[in-house]
């Protein structure tokens, strides 16, 4: 079963009580990313470490074993960072990237693991291109078509490139504000059971954009 719908069927006892207030989504995750370039200026890979929300941290590691109470290793972590990646294998990772136009492939999901601190999880892994590319305009979109994790981009720290020419410029656009009376009017009808919520998060990808001379 799908990871989402294995995620809202675990967390529906959790979530009833909200649920009538804010359909979705129903769960949070905090993005850092970095460009990887080659040392000829191709672009060859995405690293992603992506922080969950406490409620989501402490179901996915309700069951686990540990030698330490209320903490975990990487590798005590290792099974369940293997499900996630295989799993988001199936939505593409969440992550589109264009060069110059034109939709690029990735190879799957490499050199991945889980962090736990301070109770939260975090899932690191990197995302190699099918083929290096080199481009003038290098895009990015971060998001979940239907809606069921809101990705945001961290405050601090969102996007690096890591070994690009210098004449590549980063810019970020962060998503969209969540508009709850939105969701409320909606209701978990509309995004289980209509058309039109295919890709209704879109609007709130996070866009980044990498342009060289």
């Amino acid at each position: 079963m799908p990871f989402k719908r294995t995620l809202a069927a675990a967390l529906a006892v959790l979530f009833a009580a909200c649920a009538s207030a804010f359909a979705h989504p129903h769960v949070f995750v905090v993005i850092k990313s970095e460009i990887v370039y080659g040392p000829d200026g191709h672009v060859t890979a995405i690293r992603h470490a992506w922080t969950f929300d406490d409620m989501f941290s402490t179901y996915a590691t309700q069951g686990l074993e540990a030698k330490e109470k209320g903490a975990f290793t990487r590798e005590e972590l290792a099974p369940l960072a293997e499900v996630n990646v295989t799993t988001l294998k199936e939505y593409d990772y969440f992550t589109q990237a264009k060069a110059d136009g034109n939709k690029l492939a990735f190879e799957g999901a490499s050199d991945y693991w889980l962090e736990y601190k301070d109770s939260i999880l975090t899932l690191h892994f990197t995302l190699k291109l099918k083929e290096p590319v080199k481009a003038a305009a290098f895009d990015m979109e971060i998001y979940d078509p239907v809606y069921f994790i809101d990705f945001g981009l961290d405050d601090k720290d969102p996007v690096r490139l890591a070994g690009a020419p210098a004449s590549c410029k980063l810019a970020v656009s962060k998503a969209g504000d969540v508009n709850m009376g939105q969701a409320k009017r909606l209701g978990e009808a509309f995004f289980s059971n209509s058309p039109d919520s295919s890709n209704y998060g879109a609007q709130f990808a996070n866009k980044i954009v990498v342009k060289c001379q």
